[in-house]
């Protein structure tokens, strides 16, 4: 018996006769097939989530080896992209996962495909566009994102979470981030993924929470 996945197998037949006592050799009855669909889940310790554009490619190039696609367009990442991240005293792999949008745990956009990744890891950074591209709301983002989590699997919305406010080299994030603290009562690092700013402080956040 061959056990391929949990819950399959295939059973094997009656094996041929050899020719070691130089007799003719006579092939076995064939056992079972199956197709079976293997549903890959990438091993990452910290999953990076947000919605598309929030910066969370620029974040991941910014802190670790991974150098994914970046451009000013939505749903530039097209896949899980893996780095290796290295804080005062350990080493962490962050995957950046592409951006989620309404519906995505009930299969919009390419969410759906992706959320999987993000049940095998400890810990995720929370990418919120504190800046309101394209006149966006960061509470509203941050609450339907954590939304699509809840629905897709309560276990992946129970993970720590760390909220990055990203993009506070922008005019107008300073202001909207006053209003996400007293709506949001959580700790919550603001950043600049692009020009690098208190990028240190987020990653010993993200070990200490290993």
């Amino acid at each position: 018996m061959c056990r391929w996945a949990r819950g399959y197998h295939c059973q094997g037949r009656k094996g041929g006769i050899g020719n070691w006592h130089r007799k003719e050799a006579t092939p076995g009855e064939p056992g079972e097939k199956r197709t079976i669909i293997l549903d890959l889940k990438l091993l990452a310790d910290v999953g990076v989530v947000g919605f598309p554009n929030a910066g969370k490619s620029t974040l991941i190039t910014s802190i670790s080896n991974a150098r994914p696609k970046i451009a000013a367009y939505p749903f530039t990442t097209m896949g899980p992209v893996l780095g290796v991240v290295s804080a005062t005293h350990k080493q962490f792999v962050v995957a950046d996962l592409p951006g989620l949008i309404e519906g995505a745990s009930e299969g919009r956009g390419l969410g759906d495909k992706f959320l999987k990744h993000v049940e095998r890891t400890k810990v995720l950074i929370h990418v919120v566009d504190m800046a309101g591209f394209e006149g966006r709301d960061p509470v509203d983002d941050y609450k339907k994102i954590n939304l699509e989590l809840k629905n897709y699997n309560k276990v992946v919305y129970k993970k720590p979470q760390i909220i990055c406010a990203n993009k506070m080299d922008i005019s107008g994030a300073n202001e909207n981030l006053k209003r996400f603290k007293k709506l949001i009562k959580k700790p919550i690092f603001a950043i600049s993924a692009l020009e690098k700013t208190n990028l240190g402080e987020l990653i010993d956040a993200v070990a200490k929470k290993l």
